[in-house]
């Protein structure tokens, strides 16, 4: 059987000019990313982005168009990922340092401005750029490596 790519989409949110970020693998904090996950069947990728960030910050939030299409891989391995990130907006909650993702990935999350997520690892490479580009655009950002 063929190995095919996971799709997953993710969510930009800003909050006072600060980007909300979560930790990408269980119990680390060497790598960030923005809050979400893969995409269940018969799901919608607006309902995964709302239902992911609720899961892993306990935030309520809009999901709006898309911004970015980002795919990552493992150069010698399987993996190949295929990220669909949304711009949304907060509509209710606080992130808790207390919260608990039931799927147990995300155990840190934080909001970031842009000169301080420039200091920290994180992914896809063009978060930034994608995260505070006010003119909305639609950005490819093609097949990156897998960081472990």
């Amino acid at each position: 059987m063929a190995q095919t790519p996971r799709i997953a989409a993710r969510g930009i949110l800003l909050r006072d000019d600060k980007l909300l970020i979560v930790n990408a693998w269980k119990g680390a904090t060497h790598l960030w990313c923005a809050p979400g996950g893969g995409v269940d069947v018969h799901d919608s990728l607006h309902d995964t982005v709302a239902r992911e960030i609720y899961e892993e910050c306990g935030l309520q939030v809009a999901v709006g168009a898309p911004c970015l299409v980002n795919e990552f891989h493992d150069p010698s391995g399987p993996f190949h990922q295929i990220d669909i990130y949304f711009r949304c907006t907060l509509l209710s909650g606080e992130t808790d340092t207390h919260w608990a993702d039931p799927e147990g990935v995300v155990s840190h999350r934080r909001w970031v401005s842009r000169a301080e997520l420039a200091q920290i690892p994180h992914k896809p490479d063009s978060l930034a750029e994608v995260a505070w580009d006010d003119a909305g655009h639609l950005t490819y950002d093609p097949l990156e490596p897998i960081v472990f």
